[in-house]
């Protein structure tokens, strides 16, 4: 028995060595950290020189040009502070490997699903989430995917030992795909090629519509029986949830905010919006925030700009409403170049520092995580990392220390280990 034993022990340790799991997460803070020296880019479209930023007990503690530094000192001249980059809208920790099956729990059998929770299939030791950190996305909005309405999103950060130390905001939204007026002709079954009207458009809508008006009628009454999908709905008609809208087309966007206005859900977010740019003033009137997608892909379609996924969110901003970038529609380790994503939209005219905005600061106050992450403020988490350049660039984004809570990580994963193998093998020859 003994002797079984000792190889169990071995074969696992074994496999750690191996770099099957994810790196152990970091120790709760235990002494004043000060980082001194450094360009802080705050997340809300401010810089401050030369500053130094003090955080204690996993908050900012002090911050500015002229504080005293406090503790352990990380000399950061030269180089550049940031808050935690955050990503909406994505399966992160719910798919390992697009193509095995068993790695695969972002989709659950059913159209109209709001009661199923991502959060209790997050997978902390995903090597996916790992491979975040060391382009500085901290934090992320875990999504279910498929059908009509795919289910509860959380939103978590990316170092945990299991999904309960590493919820943020638990059970966030609701995650709505409204249905499309045009689909693509399916040839195969003799249909014309190319895009044309959705003849089902109605009858889907009404469908949607007549579920969410039935949940409603359910939260009003004593139902005699439990319904978990009307029960998980109860958070859009009294606020305590957002519902996350994705819609594309203009006609789309416009039918699906005025019915769900007048089906009484008033916290809503457009995901995806690659129309929204026409009808800014309609969005801006209703309040309505936009995840728009990532802006690294084709345009939609063939009368299109050919840059217009590049400029879109520039577009959005200039129209006056609040922005975030997700790339929804890519695939999960795409996810880690976020920064670039929100770098292009330096590209097309926007300001480096609202760019930035779109992956910190909107983005926390889109997902209502605001009072805690998103800007580099006295009071909030000290959930941020230093980078030895520009962060929205990818010959700058070369991180030197990253922290969540005040929590040290580390930066090494599958990636930087195959790196130095590999580096080692060549520069040797």
């Amino acid at each position: 028995m003994k002797k079984l034993v000792y190889i169990v022990i071995a074969l696992l340790t074994g496999i750690n060595q191996n770099g099957l799991a994810q790196q152990t997460p970091a120790p709760a803070q235990t002494e004043s950290i000060s980082i001194t020296g450094a360009t802080a880019h705050v997340g809300n479209g401010t810089i401050i020189e030369n500053c130094t930023l003090v955080f204690e007990a996993g908050k900012i503690t002090a911050m500015g040009a002229d504080v005293t530094p406090k503790g352990k000192v990380i000399d950061a001249s030269g180089k550049h502070l940031y808050p935690g980059f955050i990503a909406p809208g994505k399966s992160l920790g719910l798919i390992e490997v697009n193509a095995v099956r068993a790695s695969n729990d972002q989709d659950e059998i059913g159209s109209l699903i709001p009661h199923v929770r991502s959060l209790i299939a997050y997978n902390a030791e995903s090597k996916v989430v790992e491979s975040m950190r060391p382009n500085g996305v901290l934090l992320g909005q875990v999504t279910p995917r498929g059908g009509r309405i795919s289910g509860t999103s959380s939103i978590v950060q990316f170092d945990a030992w299991n999904w309960e130390d590493a919820a943020v905001k638990v059970d966030d939204g609701i995650h709505l795909n409204w249905p499309n007026t045009f689909r693509r002709g399916r040839w195969w079954l003799g249909e014309p090629r190319g895009y044309q009207p959705n003849k089902d458009y109605k009858e889907q809508v009404d469908e949607l519509l007549s579920f969410l008006k039935n949940a409603r009628v359910y939260g009003e009454g004593k139902a005699e029986s439990v319904n978990p999908a009307f029960e998980a709905s109860q958070g859009l008609f009294d606020g305590s949830k957002t519902l996350y809208v994705y819609a594309q087309d203009e006609k789309q966007i416009v039918d699906a905010i005025t019915a769900l206005k007048e089906a009484d859900i008033n916290k809503l977010v457009l995901v995806g919006g690659y129309h929204a740019h026409r009808i800014t003033a309609f969005l801006k009137n209703h309040n309505i925030p936009v995840l728009v997608n990532f802006t690294h892909s084709l345009p939609e379609f063939d009368d299109d700009d050919y840059d217009m996924t590049y400029k879109l969110p520039k577009l959005l901003v200039d129209g006056g409403l609040l922005v975030g970038l997700q790339n929804a529609d890519a695939s999960n380790f795409q996810t880690r170049n976020l920064p670039f994503y929100a770098g292009q939209v330096v590209g097309q005219g926007l300001d480096k520092e609202v760019a930035l905005q779109l992956i910190s600061g909107n983005t926390a106050k889109i997902l209502g995580i605001d009072d805690s992450y998103g800007t580099l403020a006295v009071g909030k988490s000290a959930t941020l990392f230093i980078s030895e350049g520009d962060a929205l660039d990818m010959r700058g984004n070369q991180l030197t220390h990253a922290f969540i809570d005040g929590r040290e990580l580390s930066l090494e994963t599958h990636q930087t280990e195959l790196w130095k193998r590999y580096m080692g093998k060549y520069e040797g020859e």
